[in-house]
């Protein structure tokens, strides 16, 4: 076989090797091809939204407290001793007199009878001495003893009478002691704590139960430091029961403690409710609201609208069918929304339901903007109202 034509096999033999090779080449990029994923369109969220509008905003300030009485008093025994009876319970509504609780008396029912032997032991010697003092009185007026001896026994006469009129003052005060074994109640109210149970030995003043009185209740609420001074002047203040959102009570500030407490420190302040009903009962959740007419119009978001990013509340503004995180400044709570102080302005649409899920750039649905009712009593007008 000459070179060339050995040549020409090897290239044919080649060509046939190859052959197989370009075709599974071919056929793995086929298959590769059918295999590539097909791109998800674009996530759309259905969101809902309101369009921002200014309004005047009357409540500046909102804050919860508890109903409390305007007087509970910390009772206790003016002696110590064993409690051996205890004759009402926590919620036990008592009247004035009823008795409470009891100490065992026989120390201080042996005690009143050991003054009251002292007492007629005083009293047999001021009867003596006075009996003397009139004898030598008439022997006197006779001339038969002097005076230095009448003097003496008018002495001893006024002796015995300081000691039996201190005898008397102590069986008194031994008979009060003896009293004092009973607790009673000195008003009509209700019992609201007990700190002392049957067998425990007590101090003569250590509070054992408390009892509110059933007049006047109040409101009791921690002020912020910051709020304290404007809050001071308003005389507008709204109460609302959490049992009743839907009934306002006229309340007044009754007092503003001194000092913040050091535990939250917020200034404790107590706002009466003169016109409580009944059914307002002690322990009932409340808030208190401070109205005053705004200086200028605000604006206002359900509090769904908020967003916290990095610490920082933010809201979700929709433009041209996407969202952008917008920093927000806020200027407090109102009822159940919440004055925005900086960082939005009249105009703007707000995602309020579904914050949660979105991103910056998301593609967003409206659902629907808040009923045109909501946007009249908030400030916040709904998307159509605001088109208006």
């Amino acid at each position: 076989m000459t070179n060339s034509s050995a040549q020409a096999h090897s290239f044919a033999f080649a060509r046939k090797r190859a052959i197989p090779w370009l075709l599974g080449l071919a056929i793995a990029a086929m298959l590769g091809a059918c295999s590539r994923p097909v791109p998800k369109p674009e996530e759309i969220r259905p969101v809902r939204v309101v369009r921002l509008a200014a309004k005047p905003v009357d409540v500046i300030a909102e804050f919860p407290g508890e109903v409390k009485p305007r007087i509970e008093s910390r009772l206790g025994f003016r002696v110590g001793g064993k409690i051996v009876a205890r004759k009402v319970d926590v919620g036990a509504t008592v009247k004035r007199g009823q008795v409470l609780m009891q100490l065992d008396p026989q120390d201080l029912q042996l005690a009143q009878m050991q003054a009251n032997a002292a007492l007629k032991a005083a009293e047999s010697n001021h009867q003596l001495a006075r009996a003397e003092r009139a004898r030598y009185q008439e022997l006197r007026e006779k001339n038969f003893v002097s005076q230095a001896v009448l003097d003496g026994k008018n002495t001893a006469d006024q002796a015995a009478r300081a000691s039996y009129d201190q005898a008397v003052a102590a069986y008194r005060n031994q008979t009060n002691q003896a009293g004092y074994a009973t607790l009673v109640a000195d008003t009509d109210g209700v019992v609201t704590t007990i700190d002392a149970e049957v067998g425990q030995v007590v101090a003569a003043g250590s509070p054992v139960l408390r009892v509110a009185q059933m007049g006047e209740k109040e409101i009791v609420i921690g002020i912020p430091e910051d709020k304290v001074e404007v809050l001071r002047r308003i005389s507008d203040v709204r109460v609302r029961i959490w049992a009743r959102p839907d009934t306002a009570y006229a309340g007044k500030i009754r007092e503003i403690a001194p000092m913040a407490d050091p535990a939250t420190r917020t200034y404790t302040a107590r706002v009466a409710l003169p016109d409580a009903p009944a059914d307002v009962t002690l322990g009932m959740t409340a808030y208190v609201s401070f109205a005053a007419a705004s200086a200028q119009p605000l604006l206002k978001l359900p509090l769904s609208a908020l967003f916290q990013e990095k610490s920082v509340s933010a809201v979700w503004v929709v433009e041209n069918g996407a969202v952008r995180l917008v920093p927000v400044q806020l200027a407090g709570p109102a009822g159940n929304e919440v004055l925005i102080a900086g960082g939005l302005a009249p105009g703007q649409t707000v995602v309020t339901a579904g914050v949660n899920l979105l991103k910056t750039g998301q593609k967003v649905k409206i659902l629907g903007a808040e009923a045109p009712g909501h946007a009249v009593g908030t400030g916040v007008a709904s998307a159509g109202e605001a088109a208006k």
